[in-house]
């Protein structure tokens, strides 16, 4: 069994902001597989995906700075072996838009990923970081990844959101590696990657 998580923030107010891509893209995996989100053993929503390769995607409930906790009950619960996670997660290091995967590695100054690496002990899991963009320096950073996109910004995002879950569906099948060969590149921004 596989565990792909999309990280955010519950609730109606954080939803459309640029802290919450993982949750989206958590969404279109879920909808793509046609399950829905249901309660589960920890504090997270979670959609199954039965059959021969099994996949539970997660949205953890708790505030991003704790997304560690149900992640890894989640993976005690289900004896998930960490080769099998992927983290989806938004980066304000990242141009609007551009995808990284890594197969593990540091948090990188995001809470969410702390809280994780704290849960789990280990860095070993794999991670797939959604562009954000910083915005304008001056601005808070907390204010700017709470705060909603701009309209000029939406159809990026859109695109984003859908090749993030492409990359995600070639995790499931394939694992880290090919997702990096195809998604890491600077120019996959604005085109299609080749198959």
């Amino acid at each position: 069994m596989k565990l792909v998580a999309g990280l955010g923030n519950p609730g109606a107010k954080y939803r459309g902001t640029r802290h919450n891509v993982g949750f989206e893209v958590a969404d279109l995996v879920a909808a793509r597989h046609g399950v829905t989100f249901e309660s589960s053993p920890a504090d997270a929503l979670v959609a199954r995906v039965r059959g021969p390769r099994p996949v539970l995607v997660v949205k953890p409930l708790s505030l991003m700075n704790r997304s560690g906790q149900p992640i890894g009950e989640l993976a005690r619960y289900f004896r998930i072996d960490l080769a099998g996670v992927l983290v989806v997660v938004d980066d304000v290091n990242l141009p609007l838009g551009q995808l990284r995967a890594r197969p593990r590695g540091s948090e990188g100054g995001h809470n969410g990923l702390r809280s994780i690496i704290q849960a789990l002990g280990t860095v070993e899991f794999a991670r797939l970081r959604l562009g954000v963009g910083r915005g304008d320096p001056r601005r808070d950073l907390a204010d700017h990844v709470l705060a909603r996109f701009d309209a000029d910004e939406q159809g990026a995002v859109a695109e984003a959101i859908e090749r993030a879950a492409d990359a995600v569906a070639l995790f499931l099948d394939e694992g880290i590696e090919p997702v990096m060969n195809r998604f890491n590149r600077k120019a996959d921004i604005a085109e299609e990657p080749e198959p």
